[in-house]
C-alpha cells in the first residue's frame, strides 16, 4: 500500500468515526452506534459529571504523554553517543528531584479532589420521587414499582424477528421500564440466584445485584427517550441476553402508562416467567 493510499484510508476512517460520534449525539442517545468512539451522551446529572471528569483526565494524560514524548526526543537527539561522546556524571540534582516528586503529587491531588466529589455525588441518593426494584434472574430482569400498588413485571429480550421500529437487537425488551422525565428515581437492585449487575451507560449507573442483599442507586433522566443497558456481570450461559430498556416519558404519559400497566400486569406474580436454557437465543 502506497503512502498516499494509507493517508486516504486514515482520513476515511476518521470521517466515519466522527460521523458515528455525531450520530450518537444527534438522536440515538440511549444506545451505542456504529463507529462510536466516545461515551454515550449523558442523560442524567451523574453522567454529565462523569463525562466532565473523563474529559479533564483526557487533557491531563495527553499533556503528560506529550511532555514525556518531547523529553525522550530531546534526550535521543542531544544526548546520544555521537552528539555527546563525554556524558555528564552529575548526580543528585536537588531541584530536579523535588520537581519530579512534587509535580506528580500535585497532579494526583488535582485528580483526587473532583474524583471524590463525583463518587460522593454518585453514591449519595437524594430524596427520591419514586422507587423501582430491579431483580436479576437467570436470565432476565424483573421490576417492581412499590409506590404504585406493587406493580410487577418481567422484561425479556426480544428475538431478532420480534424487533420493530428500529429496536436494537440484544438490547430491546418486550416490556420497558417506564419512568417520568425530571424525576429522581431510587433503584433497589437485588438478585434471586447469582450476581448480576444493572448497568445503564447513558445514566452513569452500574450497580451489582447480589443474592440476599439490596443495593441502592439512583438516576434522574433529563431527556425523554428510550435508553438501553444490560447486565454487566458474568452471570452464566445467557449472560449476554438480559438487556435493560428504560423509557423516559412525560408526567402525563407516565400516568397513562400506569393505568395500562395495572390492567396488563395486575394479575402477574413474581416468578411467573422462566427461561429454558435449551431455548437460548440464536447465536448463543
Amino acid at each position: 500500500m502506497s503512502f498516499k493510499k494509507g493517508i486516504v484510508g486514515l482520513v476515511a476512517f476518521a470521517a466515519a468515526a466522527l460521523a458515528g460520534a455525531a450520530g450518537a449525539l444527534a438522536g440515538n442517545v440511549g444506545a451505542p452506534v456504529d463507529w462510536q468512539w466516545d461515551l454515550q451522551a449523558a442523560a442524567t446529572p451523574v453522567m454529565e459529571r462523569m463525562i466532565s471528569f473523563h474529559n479533564m483526565l483526557l487533557i491531563i494524560i495527553v499533556a503528560i504523554t506529550v511532555f514525556v514524548f518531547l523529553l525522550l526526543a530531546i534526550i535521543v537527539v542531544r544526548f546520544n553517543a555521537r552528539a555527546n561522546p563525554t556524558p555528564s556524571k552529575t548526580t543528585h540534582n536537588t531541584m530536579l528531584e523535588m520537581l519530579w516528586t512534587g509535580v506528580p503529587v500535585i497532579i494526583l491531588i488535582v485528580i483526587a479532589v473532583p474524583s471524590f466529589k463525583l463518587l460522593y455525588y454518585q453514591d449519595r441518593t437524594p430524596e427520591a420521587d419514586m422507587t423501582i426494584e430491579a431483580i436479576g434472574n437467570q436470565w432476565f430482569w424483573s421490576y417492581e414499582y412499590p409506590d404504585h400498588d406493587e406493580l410487577y413485571f418481567d422484561a425479556i429480550m426480544l428475538e431478532e424477528d420480534e424487533l420493530t421500529d428500529g429496536q436494537p437487537y440484544m438490547l430491546a425488551t418486550d416490556y420497558n421500564v417506564v419512568v417520568p422525565v425530571d424525576t429522581t428515581v431510587r433503584v433497589l437492585v437485588s438478585s434471586v440466584d447469582v450476581i448480576h449487575a444493572w448497568a445503564m451507560p447513558s445514566f452513569g449507573v452500574k450497580m451489582d445485584a447480589v443474592p440476599g442483599r439490596v443495593n441502592e442507586t439512583w438516576f434522574r433522566a433529563t431527556e425523554e427517550g428510550i435508553y438501553y443497558g444490560m447486565c454487566s456481570e458474568l452471570c452464566g450461559v445467557l449472560h449476554g441476553f438480559m438487556p435493560i430498556a428504560v423509557e423516559v416519558v412525560s408526567q402525563e404519559a407516565f400516568a397513562e402508562w400506569l393505568v395500562w400497566a395495572e390492567e396488563e400486569f395486575g394479575a402477574r406474580e413474581p416468578g411467573d416467567v422462566t427461561i429454558d436454557v435449551a431455548q437460548a437465543p440464536a447465536g448463543n
